[in-house]
């Protein structure tokens, strides 16, 4: 791990730093759905990677309290995009399923979204594809840590 501590690679994580988060913020203006938010399309990304879960589970994961994951669940629910199950160990607990109306708005979100990188990719000499491409596992592996 880089030693922060002593400035070393400081001016390095600001600028990548500045360059996600621009970029992310260029990415989430790609929307198909006006009316879902930026946190309701995260959930069904985690629904998508992850599978099925409890709405505790959920708010983990997104980094949310409890409370408001149960709002976000309903939102979600009301809009025909997850729907609640019993739990099959817990009968106090439910759990929360992506619809197939869900499948389909990230399927479009993720086909707006590839085609806007790819329209900035080939702005891109081969060598900063190059280097893009291979950067992109790193960038993962950060983003989960």
């Amino acid at each position: 791990m880089p030693d922060l501590s002593h400035g070393v690679d400081a001016a390095a994580v600001n600028d990548l730093r500045s360059a996600v988060m621009r970029l992310g913020r260029r990415l989430k203006h790609q929307r198909v759905d006006e009316s879902l938010s930026p946190t309701e399309m995260s959930v069904l990304g985690t629904l998508a990677r992850c599978g099925q879960a409890t709405p505790g589970e959920l708010a983990r994961r997104e980094h949310v309290q409890p409370p408001s994951m149960t709002r976000i669940v309903a939102l979600l629910e009301s809009k025909g995009l997850v729907r609640l199950e019993p739990h099959p160990d817990d009968r106090r607990q439910k759990v929360v399923t992506q619809t197939e109306e869900a499948e389909a708005v990230l399927e479009q979100s993720r086909r707006k979204r590839n085609a806007f990188l790819a329209r900035l990719a080939a702005e891109l000499d081969e060598d900063e594809w190059a280097k893009l491409r291979e950067a992109a596992p790193v960038l993962e592996k950060l983003a989960h840590l």
